[in-house]
């Protein structure tokens, strides 16, 4: 049986615009990561809706990063970070 091979497209480190980098750092990363890291900051600031916890509301930086809007879906996110990052 063949190894399984990486997607090299979400591996490939690409690098936060500053909207972005005010929550995951500036560093280039791996699109992956980069949604570990807002995991990671979604969860310490308690922005997941308590009712439905598809729903991520926004503070201060994530209204940035979702472009001004108060509470999108989890599943939004990817086009965010396409927005955000190159």
């Amino acid at each position: 049986m063949a190894s399984a091979k990486t997607n090299s497209k979400f591996m490939a480190p690409i690098t936060p615009d500053t909207v972005l980098s005010d929550i995951i750092g500036d560093k280039p990363v791996a699109r992956t990561e980069i949604v570990k890291k807002l995991w990671a900051y979604i969860k310490k600031n308690d922005l997941q809706d308590k009712k439905n916890r598809r729903m991520i509301n926004a503070d201060e930086k994530l209204g940035k990063f979702f472009g001004g809007k108060k509470q999108v879906s989890m599943f939004e996110i990817a086009k965010f970070i396409g927005k955000h990052a190159k």
